[in-house]
């Protein structure tokens, strides 16, 4: 299976990334990252070029998600703006990248025939937790952009 896998260098998206290699030999990987302040390219160092395959761009840019797409069966999807205060400070960002980038791959799915895609988010969704935990069934309460746009 090939699978495109945004914001893989990351630190959660290269530790997928490994993991996915290392118990699926079969498997191909595209990982699509615009190597913004989160994402490092040595956290990915000597993986298999061919099975590993790393391309710099943006899921905002709609012709590169589609030709990265291309064979791909699966997305999984890191890429993101975080870290709260910055999205205080400058929301804009965060909603062109998690809302209209995520938009963006979700079109391109539906366009290219891919029927898993898998979205990473965030418990800040659900707001502040005082107590014990919440799963999926919590009502959302984002408060902040970040938050929201996730």
């Amino acid at each position: 299976m090939k699978i495109l896998v945004t914001g893989g260098a990351g630190f959660i998206g290269s530790q997928f990334i490994r993991a996915w290699l290392a118990h699926h030999p079969a498997d191909r990987i595209v990982n699509l990252d615009a190597l913004t302040y989160a994402g490092s390219l040595e956290r990915l160092g000597g993986l298999d070029g061919g099975r590993y395959q790393f391309i710099h761009g943006t899921i905002c840019d709609s012709g590169a998600v589609r030709h990265v797409l291309a064979g791909c069966e699966m997305i999984v999807h890191f890429a993101a703006e975080t870290h709260v205060d910055r999205s205080i400070t400058n929301a804009a960002s965060f909603l062109r990248t998690n809302i209209e980038g995520t938009h963006m791959l979700l079109e391109a799915a539906r366009a290219g025939g891919v029927w898993r895609f898998v979205h990473i988010s965030t418990d800040e969704v659900y707001g502040p937790v005082l107590e014990g935990a919440v799963d999926e069934t919590a009502p959302l309460a984002p408060k902040s952009p970040y938050a929201a746009s996730k």
